[in-house]
C-alpha cells in the first residue's frame, strides 16, 4: 500500500522477506534507515511517486528534513555532490522517476522511519574489485549521516502524571502532517528535524490531555520530555491510585461500576428497612389515640 494507491493489500500475498521487514519495522521504532543501490550517483528521498503518476517534484511533509539528510550524505561523499545530473547530488524520487510500493515511502508512511535511497555507483553491477574503492568513497558519508541523526532533532520520554508510568504517546510537529510514536516499553522517542528552526511539539494519547511546547532548535539535539495528565474524575483518580496495583486498566473500570451498583443496592436496603421498622410504631401510636 502506498500513500496514493492500494497495492497488494493482502498480507498473505507478500513475500516472506517483505513480511519480515515490515514486522521488524513495526516492532522496533527505527529513527532512520538507508538502502544502497547501483546505477546512479545520488541521494534520493521521498516521495517516490505522485498522485497522478506523473513525473514532477512531490515532497513529503518532512521534505526539508530529508533534503538536509541527503545533503549531509552527498557533501561527505568523494564526488556525489559534484554531479552534473543532480544538483548537489540529491533528488526527490518522484522528480527523478516515479515508482510505487517501494520501501522508502512505506518506511516513512507506516513506520515513521526516515529512509534514504542511496545510489552509490554509476555502474549498476560494479566489479567486485571496485568494492574497496566504493567503500572508501562512501565511508565518511555513512558515518556523518549516522552522526547527524544523533546530533539533531528532538528526543525524550513521556510519562503519566498520576503514576509516573511510561506512555507510548504520539509526537507531532505543528504544521507537519507526520506523526511518530514513542516506544511502548520505555516511552522514548527521537524525532528528526532541521536545525535552526522554531517548532511546536505536541504529545497526544487517548485518555490523556494533550501537551505541547514551543522550542527553538539549535545545531544540537534537544531533549523534550512530557508529563501527561489523565482525563478522569477525582473519584476515579482516587480509586485508580488505591487499586492500580491489583486492578489495572479495564479491570478498574469494572470494579468502579460494581462498587456503584453495590452502594445503590445497600442504600435501597437501608431505606426499605427503615420503613419497615417505623411502620409498627406508627400503628401503635394511632391505637393509643383512639383508645383515649
Amino acid at each position: 500500500m502506498t500513500q496514493f494507491f492500494h497495492m497488494n493489500d493482502d498480507p498473505g500475498a507478500h513475500q516472506p522477506e517483505t513480511k519480515a521487514i515490515m514486522c521488524w519495522l513495526e516492532e522496533i521504532h527505527f529513527t532512520a534507515s538507508a538502502s544502497l543501490h547501483g546505477g546512479a550517483l545520488v541521494a534520493n528521498y521521498p516521495w517516490d511517486g505522485t498522485e497522478n503518476k506523473k513525473k514532477y517534484y512531490y515532497g513529503c511533509p518532512d521534505d526539508e528534513t530529508f533534503k538536509y539528510m541527503a545533503s549531509i550524505y552527498s557533501r561527505s561523499h568523494h564526488n556525489m555532490s559534484l554531479s552534473e545530473e543532480f544538483p548537489g547530488g540529491i533528488t526527490n524520487g518522484a522528480y527523478w522517476y516515479p515508482i510505487y510500493g517501494g520501501m522508502q515511502d512505506w518506511n516513512y508512511l507506516h513506520a515513521g522511519c526516515f529512509e534514504l535511497t542511496l545510489e552509490i555507483s554509476d555502474d549498476k553491477w560494479p566489479n567486485a574489485s571496485e568494492l574497496p574503492t566504493l567503500f572508501e568513497y562512501n565511508k565518511m558519508s555513512m558515518l556523518n549521516l549516522v552522526a547527524s541523526l544523533v546530533k539533531t532533532g528532538i528526543h525524550g520520554r513521556i510519562f503519566s502524571s498520576d503514576e509516573g508510568k511510561p506512555l507510548s504517546a504520539s509526537i507531532a510537529i505543528k504544521g507537519l502532517n507526520s506523526t511518530i510514536h514513542a516506544r511502548e516499553t520505555l516511552a522514548d522517542y527521537h524525532r528528526l528535524l532541521v536545525p535552526g528552526g522554531k517548532y511546536e511539539v505536541i504529545a497526544t494519547m487517548p485518555g490523556y490531555k494533550s501537551r505541547s511546547t514551543s522550542i527553538m532548535l539549535g545545531e544540537e539535539a534537544m531533549t523534550v520530555d512530557f508529563v501527561m495528565d489523565p482525563v478522569i474524575t477525582p473519584i476515579y483518580s482516587f480509586l485508580q491510585r488505591g487499586w492500580s496495583c491489583s486492578l489495572p486498566g479495564p479491570h478498574l473500570e469494572v470494579f468502579f461500576i460494581l462498587v456503584l451498583v453495590l452502594v445503590s443496592v445497600f442504600l435501597c436496603f437501608l431505606l426499605k428497612r427503615r420503613v419497615v421498622l417505623n411502620y409498627p410504631k406508627q400503628r401503635q401510636t394511632k391505637r393509643s389515640v383512639l383508645g383515649v
